[in-house]
């Protein structure tokens, strides 16, 4: 008998399961454009905006944890979008940066680690209906829940459509296709 003790994550089925799946599908879309770069094509610029590819997948990883943690804590979890200081809006322009101090494959573990979150946490909660009323954000209707069923479909429909910015910024870097 082994002295270490492990968690069983319960079979997933059904509806979270394909959850599940389609998320993991854009996961791998957007990790995939990242194939074979370099921390410094990971950090380039390739067209007029601000984006990069690391960055990139900074700012999905930390849209995934926010969101995780509301679906646990309800929007105590968020940011104050109400109080937009200048160090919140600095934090937040870093997270579409892959900055000197960062590696591309750093930032592909810190996605990967919230992934398994999230993977783990779909598995195992009692109630997709649960729901949060959602923080005080102008880009929010006032007095609004979201479901954590509500919270995941976001995610992956966040992930799918930084997948596809992902696409055109490897296509723009060398060429590079995701599909096609």
């Amino acid at each position: 008998m082994s002295d270490t003790t492990t968690t069983l994550t319960p079979a997933v089925t059904g509806e979270r399961a394909d959850l599940l799946e389609q998320l993991a599908k854009q996961r791998h879309f957007l990790r995939f454009t990242t194939r074979d770069l370099t921390d410094e094509q990971a950090a380039r610029r390739t067209t007029a905006g601000a984006l990069c590819l690391g960055g990139l997948i900074k700012h999905v990883t930390a849209v995934e944890r926010v969101w995780v943690d509301f679906i646990l804590e309800g929007p105590s979890a968020m940011p104050d979008f109400t109080a937009m200081t200048q160090e919140f809006l600095d934090q937040r322009a870093d997270e579409f940066r892959l900055l000197p101090d960062e590696t591309l494959a750093e930032v592909l573990a810190g996605y990967a680690e919230v992934a398994r979150r999230t993977d783990e946490l779909v598995a195992v909660l009692p109630d997709l209906d649960a729901s949060h009323p959602l923080p005080p954000a102008p880009w929010f209707d006032a007095d609004v829940r979201w479901s954590a069923r509500r919270v995941l479909l976001h995610v992956i429909a966040e992930t799918a459509q930084h997948s596809g910015h992902a696409d055109i910024l490897r296509e723009s870097l060398d060429g590079a296709k995701s599909m096609g």
